[in-house]
């Protein structure tokens, strides 16, 4: 489990990584990573859709996501906010699978920030 100043709770934030965010697509996720606002912690946040499976299968994607979260997250510059979007594919896939999927989209996204801060 995050800890709750790294949590995203409102959707306020949740639409300015979908809106405004850097996007990475992977098989089975989605990372959508928005850049540092204020002196905030890195902070994340997951979707989950029904199209993925009935209820014990979300939250098992759900428990996966947020356990590699806890480490991949650390990659993220510090402030930014990142959402995890989890696809239907997601369910049949392997711990081990998903964490390095989630691991290459989040180094996706910090790229893709670092090539638009040395472009400005």
């Amino acid at each position: 489990m995050l800890p709750a100043a790294q949590r995203l709770h409102r959707s306020e934030d949740f639409k300015l990584a979908f809106r405004s965010g850097i996007r990475a697509g992977r098989d089975d996720i989605v990372v959508h990573m928005a850049r540092a606002v204020g002196d905030n912690p890195t902070r994340a946040g997951l979707v989950v859709s029904k199209a993925v499976g009935n209820a014990v299968t979300r939250n098992k994607v759900k428990r996966r996501l947020r356990a590699s979260l806890r480490t991949e997250l650390e990659q993220a510059p510090h402030g930014s906010i990142v959402v995890v979007r989890a696809l239907p594919g997601a369910a049949s896939v392997d711990f081990s699978s998903l964490t390095s999927q989630l691991s290459s989209g989040i180094s996706a996204c910090v790229r893709k920030v670092q090539r638009m801060d040395t472009v400005r």
